[in-house]
């Protein structure tokens, strides 16, 4: 985009790094602030200053935190028999949102993907390993998203576990809960079908 003040052309190609943000949305962004939005504006640029400054990440889980330790992880009411794993911060955000799960976390930042060169040692599982070796955790929730990458990981994650001595779970896949077979996509519906269980 062409633009008179260097300044604007900045600000909106910096705006551009948010996810889902193209030009046209970046510029629409960058003109809301200038002309209804300035007092709002300084204050959003004072909290990703401190936030870009001050969050870093948990020495035990990898969640994004301002303490060395999380306060998951800093918890004496949490139970630390159960680790549940997540690819991201979003992941365990929305499991606390959503479940009654009062265990603790490890996050790995991504999933296993050699030709996006994540591998190992950019997850974290050499930590995670450490943790394994703890001797407190008696059980591994593998919660990592159902994509090709996400069950190459869990599949890693669950040797891990066994090698560890630890009894590895997966998060159940499958049809939506209020959902008609009819509109379920082909590939949710044969894992739902290929994971069935007995019925009590």
């Amino acid at each position: 985009m062409s633009s008179s003040s260097p300044l604007l052309a900045e600000l909106i190609e910096a705006l551009r790094c948010l996810p889902g943000v193209g030009g046209k949305s970046a510029q629409r962004m960058a003109f809301h602030l200038l002309e209804r939005e300035r007092e709002r504006g300084l204050k959003l640029a004072g909290a990703l200053s401190e936030a870009m400054q001050r969050i870093g990440h948990c020495s035990r889980c990898r969640n994004f935190s301002e303490e060395p330790v999380c306060a998951i992880c800093a918890s004496h009411s949490r139970d630390r028999h159960l680790l549940c794993v997540v690819e991201s911060p979003v992941d365990l955000a929305a499991i606390e949102q959503a479940t009654g799960y009062r265990g603790q976390y490890f996050v790995l930042m991504g999933r296993l993907s050699p030709l996006d060169g994540l591998g190992p040692k950019e997850l974290g599982l050499e930590l995670l390993g450490e943790r394994l070796a703890e001797g407190e955790v008696q059980e591994l929730i593998l919660a990592t998203n159902p994509t090709v990458e996400g069950e190459a990981t869990a599949h890693y994650l669950a040797q891990l576990a066994r090698a560890a001595g630890i009894r590895p779970t997966r998060l159940a896949h499958g049809v939506p809960l209020g959902g008609e077979l009819e509109y379920v996509d082909r590939g949710t519906l044969a894992h739902a079908f290929g994971g069935r269980l007995a019925v009590d």
